[in-house]
């Protein structure tokens, strides 16, 4: 059996899919390790989470972003080979958006994270999926052909990650801004 060891990065170097060599420290290995940092936050956020619907979605998002990093770790002329993250992917994150958003369950509002461990976990999984949509929107500016879809996918998984860390906050207004101490804040962007 090969060894995981191989050492051929010990020089600061990577393969991307399809055995192109590339410094550890280039945007677009910073880019999709980000996708996989987001992916073990999302799989320690599903770990302490009691909410089977809030699991079964993770696990779900979880699969689909093995998917978005594979795809970012490999070089634009050879995706067209990849199977593209589809729009599917896409609109089931969107509804669930939706459904949460009308659950009535939910306090519409900037929170403070740590009511419960699960719903901090998932404030701190969005924290890291709002970074992996800016290392996209980097490699894209840097003139790196990034697929379709993805930076639309990672925009609306975090807002799902911060309504699944509402829900699992507690009741309504336990954690809003703008109860704390009993007084009314400003509104603020619901996701950031």
């Amino acid at each position: 059996m090969a060894s995981i060891a191989t050492r051929r990065g010990d020089g600061g170097q990577t393969s991307l899919i399809g055995g192109e060599r590339v410094s550890k420290s280039s945007l677009r290995v910073e880019t999709y390790g980000t996708v996989d940092e987001l992916n073990s936050a999302i799989g320690l956020a599903r770990s302490i989470c009691d909410d089977d619907a809030v699991r079964a979605s993770a696990v779900r998002i979880q699969c689909e972003l093995f998917k978005v990093a594979g795809i970012l770790a490999t070089p634009a002329s050879l995706q067209a080979a990849l199977p593209p993250l589809d729009q599917a992917s896409l609109d089931l994150l969107t509804s669930e958006v939706h459904t949460l958003e009308n659950s009535g369950e939910i306090e519409i509002d900037w929170a403070v994270s740590g009511a419960s461990p699960a719903g901090a976990a998932f404030d701190m999984a969005r924290t890291i999926c709002r970074r992996a949509e800016r290392c996209v929107v980097r490699l894209q500016e840097s003139g790196e052909e990034v697929a379709p879809k993805i930076l639309a996918y990672l925009n609306r998984l975090s807002d799902l990650l911060w309504l699944f860390g509402r829900k699992l906050e507690g009741s309504p207004g336990i954690s809003s801004l703008r109860r704390i101490n009993g007084k009314a804040g400003r509104p603020w962007s619901r996701a950031w």
